[in-house]
């Protein structure tokens, strides 16, 4: 039994939502037919439509028929009723297997592509539509003589902006993660305040509306934006649909019946599809910078790949040479305190291993960083160590200049990644030039404020300014198989130490990052 409820409810509260979203926007009706200047019911048929197909169409029906019943008085009679009521679930539904054959349930608002596709199939669909309607009225003499073309426009563009003002918010509201979001949206402060901005440009465009002529609409344009570059599609959608019930209930309240209703509504139309645009291109924005931390990430896990196998290395090492002398120890029946020095040495070697899998698991998930005095002449006498086979391989001239006695405040894991980019990057460009030509430059300065300025110089082609001017954008690289966001990555573990990094504009390569000192009195 509650299994056939659930299946079979939603067809009730269907035709009960439509009839009362009838009867609210039943206001300034044309000839005491169903042709008003805004018709949000069609809205919630589509998406009813979406959801549950063809077995939408009888719910649809009896809700049109209803409609005319309950809401009208049957004006048109019931025969005329009865086959406009069906002109209508056919054309609705027409509209209806368009959109649920072009999009999927969840990906009709995701992009610009399909905002104006879902623009264009419910422009088109509602004046098919329409004028088929409003010719049936027309054919049983409901229609004055000469007015059929101003039916088809009220009735049109009724219908048009129903649809494309509270579609949006309706498929929102439909399912359960839509209406999660929008809750969030919502509960924010900014929602209160674009929504108090916009009772207040309601009250200043319409509160003289009759003489006015709302020629002050596009102060309208300044809320809308603001939800719409703040909280995306789901701020806009809840935006226009507020708006619009405003524009609809002041002209009504305000009795400005001698304006003409349908071409505030076209205005209407306009501002929701440019803060629906606005609101889309957030989105797109947010899902790319989503997607580019997510690649940013992968990238740190290649680069730090390296740096874990260097720190992973000693510890291993002996953990390699304590096991052997306990195994040594054994084997000699000796046991005592050098046996245990020996375990404790190993405990501490794993520890050790253990902390660095620790930091590096840490600095994947969340970012964060472990701030030590760290030597600046150690820090680069080691990863000088690491770089001085390979560039011996490739006939590069490798300096380190002697570091004066100073210690940087800073996570040596990752600011050793750092330096890693910055050789990688000189030791690639280097090898272009001939032999005996190819110089790498490690170096550090004190400078003034209590900070450390390191410097890679190399003896290659160096940076043009066109190129200073993006190196450090996502995916720019100078490198034929590089990907363009070992840099990137760089610059952001750089800022994050409270620094700074940037190339020179040079005849050779020059990369500088600078640090505070961990004491600054030094």
């Amino acid at each position: 039994m509650r299994q056939t409820l659930h299946r079979y409810l939603p067809y009730p509260a269907f035709v009960a939502l439509y009839l009362l979203f009838d009867w609210v926007s039943y206001i300034d009706p044309l000839y005491g037919l169903n042709i008003t200047p805004w018709n949000p019911d069609p809205a919630l048929g589509l998406v009813f439509w979406l959801g549950y197909g063809k077995k939408a169409a009888l719910p649809w029906f009896v809700a049109l028929l209803f409609g005319d019943i309950l809401v009208r008085g049957t004006p048109a009679g019931m025969w005329v009723t009865v086959l406009g009521a069906l002109w209508l679930t056919l054309g609705y539904g027409l509209i209806g297997e368009a959109l649920r054959r072009s999009f999927s349930r969840g990906d009709i608002f995701d992009n610009r592509g399909r905002l104006f596709a879902w623009v264009g199939v419910v422009a088109l669909g509602t004046l098919l539509n329409d004028v088929g309607y409003i010719s049936l009225l027309s054919w049983a003499g409901l229609i004055p003589h000469g007015e059929w073309r101003l039916a088809v426009l009220r009735f049109g563009i009724g219908d048009m902006v129903g649809v494309l003002v509270s579609m949006p918010l309706i498929w929102m509201l439909a399912s359960a993660p839509g209406r999660a979001r929008l809750r969030a949206t919502i509960w924010r402060w900014e929602t209160a305040g674009y929504l108090a901005l916009a009772g207040g440009m309601l009250w200043s465009v319409f509160g003289s509306v009759a003489g006015a002529e709302f020629k002050h609409f596009y102060f309208l344009f300044l809320p809308v934006i603001w939800a719409a570059s703040r909280q995306g599609l789901y701020g806009t959608g809840l935006m226009v649909f507020v708006l619009q019930l405003g524009i609809i209930g002041l002209v009504k309240w305000t009795r400005a019946v001698d304006i003409e209703v349908y071409e505030l509504q076209m205005l209407d139309a306009m501002l929701a599809l440019v803060g629906f645009f606005i609101g889309i291109v957030v989105d797109e924005l947010g899902q790319v910078a989503d997607e580019l931390k997510h690649t940013l990430r992968l990238a740190a896990a290649g680069e730090m790949a390296a740096a874990l196998a260097h720190e992973l290395n000693q510890p291993l090492t002996a953990l390699s040479t304590y096991g052997k002398a306990c195994e040594y120890l054994m084997e000699r029946g000796e046991g005592g305190e050098v046996l245990k020095g020996a375990i404790r040495h190993m405990i501490a070697e794993s520890g050790r291993a253990a902390d660095v899998v620790r930091r590096l698991r840490d600095f994947f998930r969340t970012g964060a960083m472990r701030l030590e005095a760290v030597e600046a002449g150690a820090l680069i006498a080691a990863i000088g160590q690491q770089f001085l086979l390979p560039f011996q391989e490739n006939g590069v001239l490798f300096e380190v200049c002697e570091a004066a006695p100073l210690a940087v405040n800073a996570d040596r894991l990752q600011i050793e990644l750092v330096l890693r980019n910055l050789l990688a990057n000189a030791l690639e460009s280097v090898t272009a030039r001939p032999r005996g030509e190819r110089r790498v430059t490690l170096s550090t300065e004190r400078l003034a404020g209590g900070r450390l300025r390191l410097s890679v110089e190399d003896s290659g082609a160096g940076v043009s300014s066109a190129l200073a001017a993006r190196l450090f954008e996502p995916f720019v690289s100078s490198k034929a198989s590089g990907l363009g966001l070992g840099l990137v990555l760089s610059r952001a573990i750089v800022e994050a130490h409270g620094g700074s990094l940037w190339a020179e504009v040079g005849d050779h390569g020059i990369f500088r990052f600078v640090l505070p000192l961990a004491r600054s009195g030094e």
